[in-house]
């Protein structure tokens, strides 16, 4: 079992930064990818930047130049640094964690960008 606890979520205006952090815990042998997804009112939970163990990513198209992945050397955290956020990036962003083919979620940090 994988626990996902994610931070660093708060309230910024436009044009402004956060950086979310994602802590796994638990049986953390064998993690293969970690990934930020987030989800607004009304609208399905969409893929925001993946990382995989061997160090490759994958961004949604609305993100990419803005927003950065990345983890630390022991692959246990993970962290989403976003610049030049836009109200419309305003969501409950998830971590997820996978481990042999088993996804785990946390419990979401919520992001509100003001215009």
């Amino acid at each position: 079992q994988v626990r996902v606890v994610e931070s660093g979520g708060g309230l910024v205006q436009a044009g402004g930064s956060l950086r979310l952090s994602c802590v796994a815990s638990g049986s953390i042998i064998g993690i293969s990818a970690m990934g930020w997804y987030r989800q607004s009112p009304g609208k399905q939970r969409d893929m925001v930047a993946v990382l995989t163990r061997s160090g490759s990513t994958t961004y949604a198209d609305s993100v990419k130049g803005r927003f950065t992945i990345s983890r630390d050397n022991t692959y246990t955290t993970a962290y989403l640094q976003m610049n030049i956020l836009k109200p419309e990036d305003t969501a409950v962003y998830y971590c997820k964690t996978t481990r042999f083919g088993i996804d785990y979620w946390g419990q979401g940090t919520q992001v509100t960008v003001s215009s």
